[in-house]
């Protein structure tokens, strides 16, 4: 559809800045067109064109000329308060009736996605809401923004209002007027809405970059392990060794490692200030741990250089490992009953004292075993030491293994830096929490934080404080940082300008320290999920997590939170990357390939579009399962695009309305592909305020798909597939072949709980001599049509030319039998069906680098 053509004609706009706005606030309503969007709006509401407030801009031109040529289809939304504060809520209308996507924060480092249809409907820490415009064919995006020291987030009001409620985080900032608070955005693809908007606030604002403007850190398309499900806090250079060694020895070398959450040095307040904190197994407990050095921790500092390449490897006993995490599960579990007691008025609590005692004298016992196991050849004599020892043998032994990440809080460790340990001006910050969290989730991590306080070095030192422990690293051999517990400077802000100005000066030492010692990429931003990071720390990180954390089993202890789970992880990464995606590219985190759901996780990575990793155990593998995701040298057959919902999934209540199946799209070379994901049985509980199952609704649902749902205009390359006429759709799991028009009535089907279909679709090519063609891909692959390299059709439509990757079975569309099938120069036979189902085994070629030239002649 041609812009300021069909879909601007059809809205009766006023004339603003030479072009046709077409928002209006007139008569205590804000108008789309004619069609009143929120009613019964404050008279102290603004609506703000964008040329009048818009003056210049850091942005590339390109996106400076494409906002302004947009700038007609939205506008600002502002509000005058009677005193300054430095909490200020106001609403913009009542909204009823009318249908909304929204995504609020359920955590203060996690969201995930509302429906309704009133402003009542709506949940506290909105980030964004999507409103539904039948009348017009169109959708709006309502964006609370950043202003002066303020950001913003949207509520429910009393009797459907919509309330914006902004916020500064200190007393000492206070305001009483807004003129940009809010953004507002219309348009007829709701894909294109979100990226339109986000260009106009990122020209506006100047604080972030869209991810179009950065460069992508090397591991988005390859495959890669982390140690956390391995190994929590006890994660140590042996079991780093062995977890790697058992992928290369499958054949399935990750080309990337993050040592997560328990390398740091940190100690706990009530012990030796300057020695690591000991035995600690699960998360939890470190909350309250704070940096004195930024160099590793003991395990890793006492690693002698080459011990590991010696043949004398020490073993990996899988029965004690999970004797220690059973044993610290207890632990926990013994912890949190004291604590109910506790909470309960219970006195006297002793009886719940020396089961813990008990429990942790067990605990250390089985460690101090597990330590003993893990002296690696004492006797090796080496004066290379420490963490660069240790990534020096990785790389030795582990070809292939590019990048090496490790993990760190935003504040260093989750409780900061201890005052007084390092050269850097550090003070323990009480915690206060935003009135508008009381709304969220209990959260372990928050009560940890609160209790201890954070370690804050002093923001004058952001530059410093970051490049010291970065550069440190980067002379280590490590090449990148997940950087997690990120969202909480918001409650340390109090005597340092506010929550705004600390995190623009935090973002900016993150930002400076990532050019200067990991080539400007290599960061995966985690726990992030709060509109102030995105518009202020998204300068210079371009990947983050889309969802919140795999869980392989429900924390709470529901036994059935390990299947339904697994449908609320794919939920949020999925609608996050609506918003998410155009800063960063989305992360879907790692899974356990011998999780009951993995095959269901596998088939959403296969196609999300980023990387795929995963949390195995030594030992706890489905190799066969990750040969369906990952190429022979570690390489994956990544989609062209993020994974999005389709434009019939909006508005539904995926989680537990007994009914709704979820689609995500993405697009490959040769075609697209949609994922059909039963997701039913968990979801946010506004009563209970936590994220539960539903087990009445954990069963069958049927479901659509057609080729239209594949969003092909969304990027230039597969535009003109969208207009093909006939297609063909390859069904993953039912191994099935289907012939389509796209003007045919959908492909009806039916998933059970916690199943998956994925629906390859490639347009129909017509050759010579009536034969038709589609290149569908190797069908052992999860994403078949990630495979497909390239497809050249002859001048004369007598020859099709493939580079396919991988090895396996290529599947192809033919509906006349080839004469003859060549790989590499060689011809090879092969099986067709009068179906048109052509096979042909593709080998893989190393020297290739697993690329083989296929033709196929009539």
């Amino acid at each position: 559809m041609a812009p300021n053509q069909t879909f601007d004609s059809k809205i009766n706009s006023t004339e603003a800045n030479g072009l046709s706005n077409l928002f209006s606030l007139s008569d205590a309503k804000l108008n789309v067109g004619s069609i009143p969007l929120l009613t019964e709006v404050p008279q102290n509401v603004t609506f703000t064109i964008f040329s009048s407030l818009f003056h210049t801009s850091n942005a590339p031109n390109s996106l400076v000329s494409q906002a302004q040529s947009q700038s007609h289809k939205g506008g600002f939304l502002g509000f005058h308060s009677p005193a300054p504060s430095h909490r200020v809520s106001n609403s913009l209308g009542k909204l009823a009736g009318r249908s909304f996507l929204s995504i609020f924060r359920f955590k203060t480092w996690w969201t995930t996605i509302w429906v309704g249809n009133s402003g009542s409907d709506l949940q506290m820490e909105t980030q964004l809401v999507m409103f539904e415009v039948p009348e017009l064919g169109s959708y709006v995006l309502l964006l609370p923004l950043i202003e002066g020291g303020f950001r913003s987030a949207i509520y429910p009001g009393v009797d459907d209002h919509v309330v914006i409620c902004a916020e500064s985080g200190s007393s000492q900032v206070q305001l009483d007027s807004f003129q940009s608070i809010a953004y507002v955005h219309v348009s007829d693809n709701p894909y294109n809405l979100m990226r339109e908007a986000y260009t106009a606030v990122r020209v506006y604002l100047n604080t972030f970059r869209l991810l179009e403007e950065k460069s992508l850190p090397p591991i988005v398309d390859r495959f890669g392990w982390c140690t956390w499900d391995a190994s929590y806090l006890t994660v140590d250079p042996v079991g780093v060794w062995h977890g790697l060694e058992d992928f290369f020895e499958a054949g399935l070398p990750p080309r990337f490692v993050i040592i997560d959450d328990g390398w740091q040095s940190i100690s706990l307040d009530g012990e030796s200030p300057l020695e690591d904190a000991k035995n600690l197994v699960l998360g939890g407990e470190q909350m309250n741990g704070r940096l004195y050095t930024f160099e590793e921790c003991e395990r890793f500092r006492n690693y002698k250089g080459g011990s590991l390449l010696q043949h004398n490897l020490p073993d990996f006993d899988a029965m004690k490992r999970k004797a220690v995490l059973r044993k610290a599960g207890e632990l926990e579990g013994a912890r949190k009953s004291r604590k109910k007691a506790t909470q309960s008025g219970v006195a006297d609590v002793s009886l719940f004292e020396f089961k813990i005692s008990n429990l942790k004298r067990e605990l250390d016992q089985l460690l101090e075993e597990r330590a003993e196991d893990h002296v690696h050849t004492s006797e090796f004599k080496s004066d290379d030491m420490g963490l660069r020892a240790f990534i020096e043998d990785l790389r030795t032994r582990f070809q292939g293994l590019d990048d090496v990440y490790v993990w760190q809080a935003l504040c260093g460790a989750w409780g900061g830096v201890r005052p007084g340990a390092t050269h850097l001006n550090s003070k323990v910050i009480p915690v206060k929490v935003s009135p508008g969290l009381d709304g969220t989730m209990e959260d372990l991590a928050v009560e940890k934080i609160e209790e201890g306080g954070i370690g804050l070095v002093h923001p004058d030192q952001a530059v410093d404080f970051y490049d010291s422990m970065h550069s440190y690293l980067a002379s280590a051999g490590v090449t990148g940082v997940k950087i997690d517990v990120i969202q909480t400077l918001e409650y340390v802000c109090e005597d340092y300008g506010g929550r705004v100005e600390l995190a623009k000066t935090y973002y900016d030492g993150l930002s400076k320290s990532l050019v200067k010692n990991f080539n400007g990429t290599g960061l995966i931003a985690s726990m992030q999920q709060c509109n102030d990071f995105f518009y202020l720390g998204t300068w210079q990180v371009a990947m983050a997590r889309a969802g919140d954390d795999f869980w392989f089993e429900d924390p709470n202890g529901d036994p059935m939170g390990m299947y339904w789970l697994q449908g609320a992880h794919m939920i949020n990464c999925s609608y996050n990357s609506l918003w998410m995606g155009q800063m960063i590219q989305p992360d879907w985190d790692m899974f356990q390939s011998d999780h009951a759901c993995a095959k269901f996780h596998a088939a959403s990575r296969a196609i999300c579009g980023g990387p795929v990793y995963v949390s195995d155990s030594p030992g706890g593998h489905d190799f066969d399962l990750l040969r369906r995701l990952v190429f022979p040298d570690g390489s994956i057959p990544k989609c062209q695009h993020f994974a999005l919902p389709t434009r019939d999934c909006l508005f539904k209540n995926l989680l537990f309305d007994q009914k709704t199946i979820l689609k995500i799209w993405n697009l490959n070379k040769s075609g697209g592909v949609i994922g059909a994901f039963n997701c039913q049985g968990a979801g946010w509980d506004p009563e209970t305020r936590r994220v539960r199952g539903y087990p009445h609704c954990y069963k069958p649902v049927s479901g659509r798909v057609r080729p239209a749902d594949v969003e092909w205009d969304q990027k230039e390359e597969t535009s003109e597939m969208g207009q093909a006429e006939e297609f063909a759709v390859y069904l993953n799991q039912a191994e099935e072949v289907i012939l389509m028009t796209s003007k045919e009535e959908a492909i009806q089907f039916t998933l059970q709980p916690s199943s998956f279909e994925l629906f390859t679709f490639v347009p129909i090519k017509k050759l010579s001599g009536n034969v038709k063609f589609a290149p569908l891909g190797l069908v052992n692959m999860l994403n078949c049509g990630g495979a497909i390299m390239e497809v050249e059709y002859g001048e004369n439509g007598s020859e099709v030319e493939m580079e396919v990757k991988g090895g396996g079975k290529l599947l192809v569309y033919s509906n006349v039998e080839p004469k003859r099938s060549l790989v590499n120069g060689v011809e090879v036979g092969m099986e067709w069906s009068c179906e048109g189902e052509v096979k042909v085994e593709i080998p893989w070629v190393e020297e290739q680098h697993g690329v083989s030239h296929v033709i196929f002649a009539y």
